[in-house]
């Protein structure tokens, strides 16, 4: 079992910024992936950035230059720096963890990038 807890949700300004973490516990040795997921009001969650275990990142199309995914050496938490906030990334934002078999949750964090 993997747990993870999001943070770093909140209100923000048009143009402004926000670093998400997201804290893994349990069987993190058993994680490849780790990731952000978005989902908007009325919309399909969909992907923000994945980061795997070698290191290597993966940004959705529309994400990239603006959002950037890292973690810490222990590989315990990943972050998602989110910058020029526009009120279209305004959405519930999850955390994910994939091994050989699961993809895990977090409960989410809420971002709202008023106008």
């Amino acid at each position: 079992q993997v747990q993870l807890v999001e943070s770093g949700g909140g209100l923000v300004q048009a143009g402004g910024s926000l670093r998400l973490s997201c804290a893994a516990s349990g069987s993190i040795f058993s994680i490849n992936t780790m990731g952000w997921y978005r989902q908007a009001p009325g919309k399909q969650r969909e992907l923000v950035a994945t980061i795997t275990s070698g290191g290597s990142t993966n940004y959705a199309d529309s994400k990239k230059g603006r959002f950037t995914i890292s973690r810490d050496n222990a590989k315990t938490t990943v972050y998602l720096q989110m910058y020029s906030l526009k009120p279209e990334d305004t959405a519930v934002y999850y955390c994910n963890a994939k091994n050989a078999f699961y993809d895990y949750w977090g409960q989410g964090t809420r971002v709202t990038v008023s106008s």
